[in-house]
């Protein structure tokens, strides 16, 4: 197949979607296909102007000054050329290519939904309803869709305003190599790396700032647990770095000397982050896929997560569930930071056999999102689009 992907412009530094296109192309292109990646380039967003204005100044070079140079090359490309999109957010593109042969990939509709005003603790700008309203009629132009989740698929059916031709979910392969590693070995690499005592294990969480991903729900957990046990296993908070709001809660924590946020962990650490852990916590509120979870699985790491889909499409039968947390019930809220620590301490007091039982079903769990088996399906998908007329 000849395949030219859409992706994110590189003057954005978003991680997860070059990792997302880097992985379309390097595995089609290792099977054969002929690979493309097309991108704005940035011209209008390197000149010298105030952060602010900088946003706009790279909405012209994505939604003007990219359509014109595409649309002069577009004639260049065969009629059985395939024109992927690597996510939903891409969607002001898509009418470019609509009488094309096209597939849009969608992840997650969170942006969009808070903009509609589906999830109204997250808010948004004026200005961000209309950059969201002008995404979702992009992408309504498109007839192919693969989603990661069952979830995001309920989500693209609900949102889209056009005619739906194909719509197929293919998850997620893992776009680096976990593996369960040694947890001893783990542990003293990363004691050396950030000058930590973690030689009995540590409760693990990794994620950045987004309100969904409920860092401030990790610290409330750990905090109600650590008041319930005479277990010091210290907290690592792998990703961004902690907001105001964290480091307040942080500072009125008892146990502050416990609680280690980690930032810029180079991504050799990932794996053995997971493997040395005792669990994962991760009280996501939304997500569209969550890499962390299928990560840590693989790595041989328990997992705590919310019992909400698609946390629970990946978590399967193999990860550990809490409820979602309350959005602001004093009453709710206690109960919910109560049953959560309860959760935690019974699997930090799993016996040596039910915790290798529990092991062997995340391992197993995480083996759906192998990388040859996600891209085997999305190929499929590419070439039932490609034979169409």
């Amino acid at each position: 197949m000849n395949i030219v992907i859409f992706t994110h412009p590189s003057f954005l530094a978003s991680q997860s979607m070059p990792r997302y296109a880097q992985f379309l192309h390097s595995g089609l292109s290792e099977r054969g296909h002929q690979v493309e990646c097309v991108t704005p380039k940035a011209y209008f967003y390197h000149l010298p102007a105030p952060i602010g204005i900088k946003k706009y100044l790279g909405y012209i070079d994505q939604y003007l000054v990219f359509p014109i140079h595409f649309l002069v090359k577009l004639p260049s490309y065969s009629n059985d050329t395939l024109f992927v999109f690597a996510d939903q957010a891409l969607g002001p593109w898509v009418p470019l290519v609509k009488n094309r042969k096209h597939v849009v990939h969608c992840h997650d509709f969170i942006a969009l939904k808070s903009a509609l005003g589906q999830h109204p603790e997250i808010q948004t700008s004026v200005t961000g309803k209309i950059y969201q309203n002008f995404i979702r009629n992009g992408f309504s132009k498109g007839e192919n869709f693969i989603s990661i989740s069952q979830k995001t698929q309920e989500h693209l059916h609900e949102l889209h305003r056009g005619k739906i031709e194909k719509s197929s979910l293919c998850y997620n392969g893992l776009n680096r190599d976990f593996r369960p590693l040694d947890p001893v070995a783990c542990r003293s690499l990363l004691e050396e790396k950030l000058n930590i005592n973690l030689v009995g294990g540590y409760i693990l969480h990794i994620g950045g700032n987004q309100y969904y991903k409920n860092r401030c729900g990790v610290l409330e957990i750990y905090e109600t647990w650590r008041n319930s046990t005479t277990n010091k296993l210290p907290l690592l908070m792998v990703g961004s770095p902690p907001t105001t709001e964290l480091m307040l809660m942080h500072e009125k924590s008892l146990f502050k000397n416990d609680i280690h946020f980690i930032t810029n962990l180079a991504d050799n650490y990932i794996n053995p982050a997971y493997a040395g852990a005792n669990c994962l916590v991760f009280p996501s509120l939304y997500e569209g896929f969550g890499w962390p979870i299928a990560e840590a699985m693989a790595s041989g790491c328990l997992v705590i997560t919310t019992a909400e889909a698609p946390m629970t499409e990946v978590g399967g039968e193999a990860a550990f569930y809490i409820p979602k947390r309350p959005n602001s019930d004093n009453n709710e809220m206690q109960i919910w930071k109560k049953s959560s620590s309860i959760v935690l301490n019974n699997v930090l007091s799993l016996s040596g056999s039910k915790r290798e039982l529990a092991v062997r079903n995340s391992t197993k769990q995480a083996e759906k999102f192998n990388t040859i088996r996600a891209l085997n399906a999305i190929e499929k998908c590419y070439e039932e689009i490609s034979v169409k007329k």
